[in-house]
């Protein structure tokens, strides 16, 4: 009888391939006979890498090494070699769909997301607005391993064990000076910020965060505030930050990579970020997450798994949401959706979410 092998194919952004992963942990748990293999960009290894015994992961340089449809037919011959028996498309776009094709026409048993475009199309037209919740990610992909005769029950709840991560596993000068020393607690806790976005309309206006910050310090001064994020201009940012705030520490830059990252987030208290990436990172850990939405909203799907909804900090407005990925320019011009939310509140519902002493 041959092994039932089924491929997961998600390529895109990191949240959204972070999505997959409580599917991913619950399929392989409900059904260990089956091999699973994911499909993705290489940032992805490491939220797949150690999930299961039963989960593997795949990289794939769609933008360069198997870029065009010469090098998606490479990348179709280097699968059919693995000897798949299902094939699950949770991205459904121009790339995942030509393998698709391909899949069809090998007789492969081959299903598809719905991404469910019609209703989100109603929520962030400018006029008439419908304001319901469409399915999340996480159902949308659930819907598709059902329909290869795989239903699902999500039953995750962090890629690491009780009691999070392996401190010991980051750098060395980072644990002397942070993790042996400074260890969480509720008279100091660790904080996490991430305060940037791929786009304008996903941020918080930087000098309000470091009124949140400066609030945060000042409340609590014994506690740890990590950043997270990348790029050159944010770490400048955060090197400026760090400087007036000695309590801050530039994380990102200073662990060097995803998985590490992961490792710190499992042991915050609370993290604070954007309708990003890093909500999702963080979600995955299993800590509270308060999320600060503007031009996007929740109803579209993409809330941090397992974070209630009273953790989605946002204000109402006739024009929003105006974006579903926050990559539209602001109707207005000044992006009130941002600004109308007061520090203050954020910090709020941060402290509502430590620990008691």
């Amino acid at each position: 009888m041959k092994t039932e092998h089924i491929l997961i194919i998600r390529f895109s952004a990191l949240g959204d391939v972070a999505m997959a992963v409580p599917l991913v942990a619950s399929l392989a748990k409900q059904y260990p006979h089956i091999r699973i293999t994911v499909l993705s960009r290489p940032f992805a290894r490491p939220f797949f890498e150690d999930l299961a015994p039963n989960v593997g992961f795949m990289a794939a340089d769609v933008r360069n090494e198997y870029h065009g449809v010469r090098g998606l037919n490479a990348l179709y011959r280097r699968l059919t070699a693995k000897q798949f028996t299902a094939v699950a498309d949770l991205h459904n776009v121009l790339r995942s769909g030509y393998l698709r094709m391909r899949f069809n026409l090998g007789r492969y048993h081959v299903a598809h997301i719905n991404k469910h475009r019609k209703g989100k199309r109603r929520l962030v037209r400018s006029k008439d607005k419908v304001m319901k919740q469409q399915p999340t990610s996480l159902q949308n992909y659930t819907d598709v391993l059902e329909r290869l005769g795989y239903p699902v029950t999500i039953d995750f709840k962090s890629i690491f064990p009780a009691g999070g991560g392996d401190l010991t596993q980051l750098p060395a000068e980072f644990q002397e000076r942070y993790t042996t020393t400074h260890h969480p607690s509720p008279s100091t806790p660790w904080i996490g910020i991430a305060p940037f976005a791929a786009h304008e309309g996903k941020i918080y206006p930087t000098d309000r965060m470091e009124r949140v910050i400066g609030l945060l310090t000042k409340r609590h001064p014994d506690a740890r505030i990590f950043l997270f994020g990348g790029g050159d201009d944010e770490h400048r940012v955060f090197d400026e930050w760090c400087q007036r705030y000695p309590t801050c520490v530039n994380a990102s830059k200073q662990l060097d990579g995803l998985r590490n990252e992961l490792v710190l987030m499992s042991h915050l208290h609370v993290m604070l970020s954007m309708d990003s990436g890093n909500m999702h990172m963080a979600s995955l850990t299993g800590i509270p997450v308060v999320s600060i939405w503007g031009a996007t909203h929740p109803y579209a799907g993409f809330m941090g798994y397992n974070q209630p909804a009273d953790r989605a900090l946002g204000i109402d407005m006739p024009c929003r949401p105006c974006s579903i990925f926050g990559n539209k320019p602001c109707q207005r011009g000044d992006y009130a959706c941002m600004k109308g939310i007061e520090p203050e509140q954020v910090v709020q519902k941060m402290e509502s979410l430590l620990p008691k002493e």
